[in-house]
């Protein structure tokens, strides 16, 4: 049950303690026996260089291993509860793909081709796909995340931010680490790392985490398990010292999920079954196989020379590729209505060069270029046996390929006019070529899909689909900040940030329905004005970051699916103009040597300004203005925690826990009943240290009041005779012991 004036008088708390860094940062070596310790330096990365925190100009949340440790954080999307105004979820249908959302702009649709809104980074190397980037904690030295368009120095399609995943440095020394986790739902992880030196100038490291676990629930028809977890995945890195100014480091990384697809959970009576909605939001049916694969590989090869005390250069190659073989049954009753296997394979090469220079005192630089090729393709069929049913059922078979090069040329510039102030000016021109394949055909009789429409079953009832289209765009995205420092422990600054996601080709066209679908759609174009601050008062005790943000969002991309006579109708629209503010508070306050507070609160206020829908079968233009709202994009977002620390004999025992509020939240462009009321999320830690270090203990809860809480779904109504209503839910209560050794 709901306390709403709980949770207000929380936020309320927030507010007034004026709110918090989520970075749980440990505290310096005090200097005088009964000194309140002050908060430790963060370092990020956010400019392509390595700054404190407090000297960014940027907003962004910063999370270090020890910190994560602590929290007993397990992936990426753990961490939504502890950035403002940002949406990390695992997508519908496996544990694998990310759906990302920051600041109102993100990846709506997970289908090959279609491009993201967040981009995520391992090390320097960008991840195209959003298949495989659910990334684990495992081997790292912090995660930070950036909101707001970063496009200058990260290229397209991170106009609502980014987030970078930066592993852990070889540094030649011996080390071992080994972890084992057991916990609810027969929770049984187990990762071990570590790392040494060959020679004088050649390390090598390596982790391998096995993460395994039941299903919440079960597919009660076959007694499969639902939602449960089978992935493994690895890392092997070498670095070699050329010589004191030269070093070469490879990596390559793979990930292996054979988890379980999902079963949704129907929230309608089935008018074909009569099956009512389960009471176990984790219970489902299903009249597919739940075989599901997902995966993710990928090596990089990073060069980095210092030319001499002023310049730089650095060079990073990387190649990744990923494949998903997966099956959603949207009906989810047992019985053979609407089923949908899928099948996505990509690939992507990447290059860039980067020059850097600073002349140590007022002025630096780093610039570069940055190519990219891609190909993404996939098919997936669309099995419909009750329907025509005299002929043996249909199968729709739908699929493609995307090709995409892209090409950038970007510098930033930062510029200290004198003490006090300090001026950043940046740009990165892109141009963008894509080419892409589509075909849909439909078959009589039931199917599987083939990855070739070459191998299909024999010539296709008919042809919805057959076509070819390219197109090209080309934006350049400037960026200008400039900071003020007020004194030694508070910095303004005021920037502006041109955001550009590519445009593309809607790989579910259907020409039958929609003869100029073959048309490609025009790239998302986003200009933010911020206005911030960094501040650590109180002596240090206390870190206190704010923005306040005004965006101008011209094109969003939204995919719109409909229910049909002829079928299921797709579109991407680009949705005209909308605008999208908001405030961002963080702050971590050091009560006493001891204890620590923290605080995040967002508040996101995002409409369309103008939009029109055009209905495929009739032309219909209507005005859907105040019809339509943002998905993923929940208008208040706060989190409270806290972090006490016990010393004792045997060593040291962090105690730790937050409650995370989320505001209402509408899943597609339309309110349904899909559609997640708020809820808050309570959750504690507690972790024993040795005195040596080498040994720790923990003990973690999560979503400790069990809420249920949706984090999508699919909504197409009355379809093929029976409704495909079904929803997808987070984490239940869940508690975990885990041990880990090091040295």
């Amino acid at each position: 049950m709901r306390q709403p004036k709980f949770r207000h008088s929380l936020l309320a708390l927030a507010v007034a303690s004026v709110v918090s860094m989520p970075a749980y940062a440990q505290q310096e070596e005090q200097t005088e026996e009964n000194e309140v310790k002050g908060l430790e330096r963060i370092e990020v990365t956010a400019r392509r260089k390595t700054e404190s925190l407090q000297e960014v100009p940027v907003s962004v949340s910063s999370f270090g291993a020890g910190d994560l440790e602590e929290l007993g954080v397990e992936d990426i999307t753990e961490l939504q509860q502890r950035i403002p105004n940002t949406t990390l979820q695992v997508s519908r249908g496996t544990n694998s793909t990310l759906t990302a959302y920051i600041r109102g702009v993100g990846q709506q649709d997970p289908l090959w081709g279609f491009e993201p809104g967040v981009g995520v980074y391992i090390d320097d190397v960008y991840i195209a796909r959003p298949q495989g980037a659910v990334l684990e904690v495992m081997d790292l030295e912090r995660i930070e995340v950036l909101r707001g368009p970063q496009g200058t120095l990260y290229g397209k399609n991170t106009i609502g931010g980014a987030l970078k995943y930066v592993t852990k440095e070889l540094s030649g020394y011996d080390e071992f680490a080994i972890q084992g986790t057991i916990g609810s739902y027969n929770q049984r992880d187990l990762k071990l790392s570590g790392q040494t030196a060959l020679t004088d100038n050649f390390f090598i490291g390596g982790a391998i985490a096995t993460l395994q676990r039941d299903g919440f629930g079960e597919y009660v028809n076959t007694g499969d398990d639902n939602y449960n977890k089978d992935l493994l995945t690895y890392r092997v890195s070498a670095k070699w010292l050329l010589n004191e100014d030269m070093d070469l480091k490879f990596s390559y990384d793979k990930t292996k999920d054979e988890s379980n697809s999902k079963g949704g959970h129907r929230l309608l009576t089935s008018l074909v079954t009569g099956q009512e909605p389960y009471d176990d939001v984790y219970d489902s049916n299903t009249a597919m196989p739940v075989d599901n694969l997902v995966e993710t590989e990928g090596w990089s090869m990073v060069f980095n020379w210092d030319i001499n005390a002023n310049w730089g250069f650095k060079s990073v190659t990387a190649s990744r590729e990923g494949n998903t073989d997966t099956n959603i049954d949207f009906n989810s009753t047992g019985e053979p209505i609407f089923m949908v296997p899928a099948i996505y394979e990509d690939e992507q090469f990447t290059q860039e060069f980067q020059v850097s220079y600073t002349n140590n005192s007022n002025f630096d630089f780093v610039g570069g270029v940055y190519f990219y090729d891609g190909e993404a393709c996939g098919v997936f069929g669309t099995v419909l046996p009750l329907y025509l049913e005299a002929l043996g059922g249909v199968t729709v078979d739908n699929g493609g390929c995307v090709q995409t090069d892209s090409l950038a040329i970007y510098g930033q510039a930062n510029y200290d006019l004198n003490d006090d102030w300090a001026l950043t000016l940046g740009g990165r021109y892109t141009r963008d070529e894509k080419e892409a394949e589509v075909y849909r055909y439909t078959y009589l009789g039931v199917h599987y899909i083939n990855r070739d429409p070459a191998d299909s079953y024999g010539d296709p009832f008919a042809v919805n689909s057959e076509f070819n289209t390219k197109a090209d765009w080309s934006r350049f995205s400037p960026h200008v900040a400039l900071n003020y420092r007020v004194n030694d422990d508070v910095m303004l600054y005021g920037s502006y940030s041109n955001g550009f996601k590519s445009g593309g080709v809607d790989m579910r066209a259907d020409q039958s329905l929609n003869p100029t679908i073959n048309e490609p759609y025009d790239p998302e174009i986003v200009d933010t004005f911020e206005l911030g601050f960094k501040s650590e008062l109180a002596e240090g005790r206390m870190r206190l970051n704010g923005a306040v943000f005004y965006s101008d969002y011209q094109d969003m991309q939204v995919t719109v699916q409909r229910v049909v006579e002829a079928g299921i109708s797709s579109q991407v629209l680009n949705a005209g103009q909308s605008t999208v503010k908001g405030i961002e508070l963080e702050s971590v306050y050091a009560a006493t040597d001891t204890l620590n507070f923290t605080a995040v609160v967002g508040y996101i206020d995002a409409e369309f300004d103008s939009i029109t829908y055009s209905e495929p079968a009739t032309g219909e233009i209507t005005d859907v203005t105040d019809a339509w709202s943002f998905q993923n994009t929940p208008k208040t977002t706060y989190s409270l925690g806290f972090n006490k620390t016990f010393e004792m004999e045997s060593g040291q025992i962090v105690w730790s826990g937050n409650y995370a509020f989320r505001d209402d939240t509408q899943m597609f462009e339309i309110p349904s009943r899909l559609d997640q009321s708020d809820y808050g999320l309570f959750n504690t830690s507690v972790v024993w240290y040795s005195n040596s270090g080498q040994w720790n203990v923990g003990l973690h809860g999560k979503n400790l009041g069990n809420e249920e809480y949706r984090v999508g779904g699919y909504n197409f109504g009355p379809t093929f005779g029976d409704d495909a209503v079904v929803a997808y839910y987070g984490d239940p209560r869940t508690v975990s012991l885990t041990v880990g050794y090091k040295f």
